[in-house]
């Protein structure tokens, strides 16, 4: 990631030689994580930029040149980059106070020393939030059908997503897939079966049509991303199931491991959930129903029947739970760290995210095909899920990120 600098000083001491001796110490830190300094003639660069405070008696010119950045992308915070010497921090504090009272939101960055990473790290992390937030902006999510009709609290409007999120919701109809699924040639399905049945421990109810079955859903997805240009999707995937007697699962599964952001059974709150964490942190997601709490041990069993195969030590194809129909993948994944992620709300303005660890997998077979139990850490609580709920599905990723993903909400706020 790049980003600009523009050091503004004061009539005392705004030649060259007199601003590089003030922050000789922070140029090449700042360097190492991208930055590069620049003049005021990049104000309309896209690329995310920072003032740099050198000297006190600034606040008027970082003012304006904020001002006119802000006319340019008013949803950018104003970001300051400010030192301790030479009045750089009062000067800071006081542009940071008039931005504010004009509704402009910012923050400073307080570089203590060229060996202060944690300070180094915060303006990369700030990099990062605003660079995912352009990335999310004006993406195209397919919503193939509608929502599925329980989720009556995951509706959103596609002005809601927009406004809130970035992306464009486009709609297509399912019956082009329909289509395409049963156009699909013999050649299209062969690559994607031995894969799937190459790679698996079992296959334990799925007969070979109900594979090639499968792969066909894949390869209509698949053209359905190309023709209209999607960078992610969710699918009203029960429908499928009544009326072709398929399923979605493994096409599903196929394009997140891809990179295709795929959402089951229409949900756009957890397609956009998903997004963001494969955006900002890199890690594969999982989409998954919380099925059993625990509230003593402070546990969840989350479940559900497609899983990327990228993020599984092993995997059995499996019938879909709910209908006994096509294929299920019952993966097993590593225990270790996982951050769970909810967004919600009617316009998508409210999150929960907890930090926990997996204990086991499971394989209940009155559940959906993987399973997993995770236990909350870090001071988080199931009860939550039980007294303020922000829907069903709950989106896993590995590791533990909940200061890093809320940093990139509030960034977006």
């Amino acid at each position: 990631m790049h980003f600009n600098y523009i050091p503004v000083a004061s009539e005392f001491s705004n030649s060259e030689e007199a601003i590089t001796n003030i922050i000789a110490d922070f140029i090449a830190p700042l360097q190492q994580i991208g930055g590069v300094r620049s003049s005021a003639d990049i104000i309309t660069s896209k690329e995310p930029l920072f003032f740099l405070s050198v000297t006190g008696g600034v606040e008027q010119p970082i003012f304006s040149l904020a001002m006119q950045r802000h006319e340019l992308f008013p949803k950018e915070p104003v970001f300051i980059l400010a030192h301790p010497g030479n009045n750089s921090l009062p000067a800071s504090l006081e542009v940071l106070a008039r931005l504010q009272q004009d509704n402009i939101s910012g923050r400073i960055f307080y570089l203590s020393g060229a060996d202060s990473k944690e300070s180094f790290n915060q303006v990369a992390q700030a990099v990062q939030n605003l660079e995912t937030a352009r990335r999310l902006s004006g993406l195209r999510i397919g919503l193939i059908g509608t929502p599925s009709d329980w989720l009556i609290a995951s509706m959103p409007s596609a002005e809601s997503v927009s406004a809130q999120w970035g992306p464009q919701i486009i709609p297509v109809s399912l019956d082009e897939v329909k289509e395409l699924i049963a156009s699909a040639e013999e050649s299209e399905l062969s690559a994607h079966v031995k894969s799937l049945t190459g790679n698996s421990s079992q296959i334990v109810e799925p007969s070979g049509e109900d594979i090639k079955n499968v792969a066909r859903v894949y390869t209509a997805l698949r053209k359905i991303v190309a023709k209209y240009s999607l960078s992610a999707l969710s699918v009203r995937c029960f429908d499928l199931v009544v009326e072709l007697k398929t399923t979605g699962c493994f096409a599903l599964a196929e394009l997140i491991d891809e990179g295709i952001i795929a959402g089951c059974e229409g949900d756009l709150n957890s397609t956009i959930g998903m997004l963001w964490a494969n955006y900002l942190l890199g890690e594969i997601p999982w989409m998954a129903n919380p099925a059993q709490i625990d509230e003593q041990k402070n546990t969840l069993w989350l479940a559900h029947c497609t899983v990327p195969r990228k993020i599984v030590k092993s995997y059995k194809l499996r019938s879909h739970f709910e209908s006994g129909l096509g294929v299920g993948i019952q993966g097993i994944i590593p225990e270790g760290p996982v951050t769970l992620i909810r967004i919600g709300g009617k316009s998508l303005e409210k999150i929960w995210l907890e930090e926990g660890m997996i204990t086991q997998n499971g394989s209940a077979e009155n559940l959906c095909r993987t399973q997993i139990e995770v236990q909350l850490i870090n001071g988080g609580s199931v009860s939550d899920l039980l007294k303020a709920p922000l829907g069903n599905h709950l989106t896993v990723i590995r590791g533990h990120h909940k200061a890093r993903l809320s940093s990139s909400y509030e960034a977006m706020q």
